[in-house]
């Protein structure tokens, strides 16, 4: 009888957290953050979203926003408008996150590096702002000269707190796996992605002024956090499979187009010693904002964007 009760009480205990796990799902349809026309790109069977602005004839802006547990081209939401004015700009949403699709794939650094390479590939030299991990991804595609490599030309590249390391390394499959796993995996997922985690993050690592992103935005970064297979590429950044191998100062000190690395003083995670050393060794301009963290785009849109701007007219110059 014991052996009965206990298995019945087992048997509720996973039904209440399926329940559970299945009320705290978002079932609408994401809309985009930035303004602008959206579109798809078609990549491994995969529809990849992103939204575009500004004069297709004008020079492209492809803008790659960083890695996280609710990433998405939303990142740019304060920076979009204004470079749409002067340029063609495009912002996706990376595969497995936002509006893109989001197979139960094990996500790698080797998979982002190839989709951002592919996605610059339909440009022509574009220009390249990318935060965060996302920067390496970048770096990796870009043609550094060396034809056996291959790679993208660019006309400007804006790093934004670049990394190469955002999870443990080496990466455990322990977590990875836990993360992925049904019901257990999704509640683990629902604490890491609820409000109170995302405000936490946000204060902790993303602004210097807890107080800059909206309710709007909190809700937003919920909700793309609680739609269907939300967890497994955060899955892989969590437990350390999208850290990149690049040697991110060789990258950076072997591209035409003189890189621009942009950091916020007060930045924690990545700490500005960070910056300075990379900059150092890769020969290349550092840009840091006071009164900011990681998001510096989010938090001085106006001088970013001039940033930005003067970054362009050097790679045009050099």
């Amino acid at each position: 009888m014991k052996l009965r009760n206990l298995a019945g009480t087992a048997l509720l205990g996973v039904g209440a957290l399926a329940a559970l796990n299945t009320g705290l799902r978002y079932e609408g349809e994401l809309e985009s953050p930035l303004d602008g026309d959206d579109g798809t790109f078609r990549w491994r069977g995969m529809n990849v979203a992103y939204t575009e602005a500004g004069d297709p004839d004008a020079p492209d802006v492809v803008l790659l926003h960083g890695v996280n547990a609710a990433g998405s081209a939303g990142e740019w939401r304060e920076v979009f408008d204004a470079l749409a004015a002067d340029y063609h700009v495009v912002a996706p949403d990376l595969p497995g996150f936002g509006r893109s699709d989001r197979p139960p794939l094990r996500y790698s650094a080797a998979l982002y590096e190839d989709f951002v390479q592919d996605f610059l590939a339909d440009f022509d030299e574009p220009a390249v702002v990318a935060s965060s991990l996302s920067a390496a991804y970048a770096a990796a595609a870009v043609d550094t000269g060396d034809s056996a490599a291959g790679g993208v030309d660019v006309r400007g590249f804006v790093a934004v707190c670049p990394t190469t390391v955002a999870g443990p390394s080496p990466p455990k499959s322990w977590l990875r796996e836990l993360i992925r796993a049904p019901l257990v995996g999704d509640a683990i997922f629902n604490v890491l992605t609820s409000r109170p985690s995302i405000q936490y993050f946000n204060a902790d690592h993303g602004y210097d002024d807890p107080a800059n992103p909206s309710e709007e935005w909190t809700d937003y970064e919920w909700r793309t956090g609680h739609v269907e297979n939300a967890r497994f590429a955060p899955a892989s950044f969590i437990s350390g499979y999208l850290n990149s191998d690049l040697d991110l100062a060789a990258a950076f000190g072997a591209m035409d187009a003189p890189p621009t690395i942009v950091w916020g003083r007060e930045a924690e995670v990545s700490p500005l010693s960070d910056g300075r050393d990379l900059a150092d060794a890769a020969g290349s301009r550092l840009v840091v904002f006071d009164r900011a963290k990681l998001l510096p785009h989010v938090e001085h849109p106006e001088r970013f964007v001039e940033t930005v701007e003067e970054t362009l007219v050097a790679g045009l110059a050099a």
